[in-house]
């Protein structure tokens, strides 16, 4: 992954190929990127805190394209690869109401299950991003294997809109 202070890969830049806890001292604003390989998570504030932003293989002229809400990138984490994927979704905390299993991308978790919050989930293979709004749109959280609450990875509430398996398509 390659970050560039300006847009459309211009000014200073600073390549990644591995996680990287802090990029500040490598640029001062981050306004494009370009992902060679793999899947990543960009994180706004330090120690993986704040918005989270999910990024595949491919150009993103300037932040926008990753959806993101400024120019601020601080930590940044290679998601691994995984051939399968499977999560159990309940609408209530501890584990009550079960939902549903997934083993493949919902662009709207509403029109699937009539749902529009989530409260607890089991992971149980693969890495997925939970998105605030359907068709993956609003803030991402990385959800890994052995979570329980997207909470575990800063969510503010238990809105959720759609849910994506990490995989590189390349």
């Amino acid at each position: 992954i390659t970050f560039y202070e300006d847009r459309g890969f211009q000014g200073r830049r600073y390549e990644c190929s591995s996680d990287c806890p802090n990029l500040q001292p490598y640029f001062s604003r981050c306004n494009s990127i370009r992902v060679d390989s793999g899947c990543w998570m960009l994180y706004e504030r330090p120690s993986y805190q704040g918005h989270q932003y999910f990024l595949r293989r491919g150009d993103y002229p300037d932040y926008q394209q990753w959806m993101g809400f400024n120019d601020s990138v601080c930590p940044c984490h290679t998601v691994p690869y995984t051939s399968s994927h499977r999560i159990k979704l309940y609408e209530r905390h501890g584990y009550g109401g079960l939902v549903s299993e997934l083993t493949e991308d919902c662009s709207c978790m509403h029109d699937h299950f009539q749902l529009n919050e989530l409260h607890s989930l089991h992971m149980l293979e693969g890495w997925w991003v939970l998105c605030e709004m359907p068709n993956y749109q609003g803030w991402q959280y990385l959800l890994r294997p052995g979570d329980r609450s997207y909470h575990d990875q800063g969510g503010l509430d238990a809105k959720v809109g759609s849910l994506r398996c990490v995989i590189d398509l390349y």
